[in-house]
């Protein structure tokens, strides 16, 4: 039998205030609109915003920052919880050893810190000590890689993965629309990972809606500038007649660009993954065969910190009708192109 969600402190405040307030409403029904919008005022939650309120230790426990995306995501965490003065944040030196990471989580779970915010380097690995931290009280934002079970965390705010590559191979698709016969190749990542599973999905479901388009080969990178460089290095020696390239990865992107530069080739296009500066400056130069990207946005982290605050503070948030936060908020992975780089340009990650 599965153990019981622990609820956030919030979800018990307003199970109590819920039955107060129907039992408020059967007894005084009006129909003035005036009144009615006055009760509905009186038991709507309280909004996040930025006016200081209970002061809030929030734990902040990722992955060693070995990759510019996950170092964007520190520094959006960071800077995010800098703007409130009434956030203190507590954050781990990462790690991509689990047991280290679990250890660090453990540690801010004995500091009883107000909330959770975890990336964790194996989601299935730290499920145990998200569910520990539920059960201890402390709510919990599980931020991108997801635990395996719902009951470890309050909230999950992450990427779409599958989107990632759905919008690529629409983008890619409408570009090759016209083109008889087209081909495409995909430089992949980590092939052990989910995401990168999801990711290449998500292509080739694109991709049945073109049926002049074939997919040719693909290689799998491992998130590097050095496997980027590698293998589009064996992709551009595979196929020498291509149309159009998707790279799951900006990181590894900049080794593809290279590869691609040595070997003088200017006759097929080139979508990226993820939003890195570079990337974006490329696009926006429009001097090379890359023409858009496909976000993975790290702002997330920061958007963890506003969940994390208002949780700790039983609040809602701004825009929603719903009083609680919810459950799980996925981002969506918009096309970055040369018509649209400059309204991204802020969020690219070095």
């Amino acid at each position: 039998m599965p153990e019981p969600t622990v609820p956030s402190r919030r979800g018990i405040l307003f199970g109590t205030a819920a039955v107060s307030a129907g039992a408020l409403l059967t007894a005084c029904t009006s129909n003035d609109p005036k009144e009615a919008k006055d009760a509905a005022d009186d038991r709507a939650a309280p909004l996040a915003d930025d006016t200081p309120g209970r002061p809030v230790t929030i734990g902040f426990a990722g992955p060693q920052a070995d990759h510019g995306w996950l170092n964007a995501i520190n520094d959006n965490a960071r800077s995010r919880a800098k703007k409130y003065s009434d956030v203190t944040l507590e954050i781990t030196e990462g790690s991509n050893d689990t047991a280290a990471q679990i250890g660090q989580v453990q540690t801010l779970i004995n500091k009883k810190v107000d909330v959770l915010v975890v990336l964790p380097a194996d989601g299935k690995a730290l499920t145990q000590v998200g569910l520990q931290a539920m059960r201890a009280g402390i709510p919990v934002v599980n931020l991108d890689r997801i635990f395996a079970s719902p009951q470890a965390y309050r909230c999950w705010i992450g990427g779409d993965n599958y989107g990632m590559g759905l919008n690529a191979g629409r983008y890619i698709g409408e570009r090759l629309k016209d083109t008889p016969d087209a081909k495409v190749v995909e430089l992949a990542g980590v092939d052990s990972l989910e995401l990168t599973r999801q990711r290449t999905q998500g292509f080739d479901d694109a991709l049945k809606n073109y049926p002049n388009i074939t997919k040719v080969a693909r290689q799998a990178a491992d998130f590097t500038v050095e496997s980027g460089q590698a293998k589009t290095a064996q992709l551009l020696q595979a196929e020498s007649d291509f149309h159009a390239l998707w790279n799951h990865d900006d990181d590894q992107g900049v080794g593809a660009l290279r590869a691609i530069a040595q070997a003088g080739r200017k006759d097929f296009l080139m979508v990226g993954g993820a939003g890195a500066r570079s990337a974006m400056d490329a696009i926006k130069a429009d001097d090379s065969v890359l023409k858009a990207t496909v976000l993975y946005p790290p702002t997330m982290a920061a958007s963890a910190i506003d969940i994390a605050r208002a949780l700790a503070q039983d609040k809602g948030i701004g825009g929603l009708s719903e009083q609680e936060i919810p459950a799980s908020i996925t981002l969506y992975s918009a096309v970055v192109t040369k018509d649209n780089v400059d309204r991204y340009l802020p969020t690219g990650f070095r």
